[in-house]
């Protein structure tokens, strides 16, 4: 699967948990809350004042990782 900034929260979640933890660690605790499994990873970042940019790194590095 190819993830990006448009890909949603309930996808990448789907496809591999363990994103719930680089996710948790980026400031995003509501990986769980259902609201947000329908927001991308840009509206989630958004919401947070995160940069989609890192997030999505920090994401791309854990899979290469596996």
């Amino acid at each position: 699967m190819k993830i990006t900034k448009a890909t949603t929260m309930g996808e990448m979640l789907e496809y591999d948990r363990g994103i719930a933890t680089i996710l948790m660690q980026c400031g995003m605790h509501c990986v769980g809350c259902p609201a947000s499994i329908g927001e991308s990873l840009e509206e989630a970042c958004m919401v947070h004042g995160l940069d989609a940019d890192v997030v999505l790194e920090r994401i791309k590095g854990f899979l290469a990782q596996k």
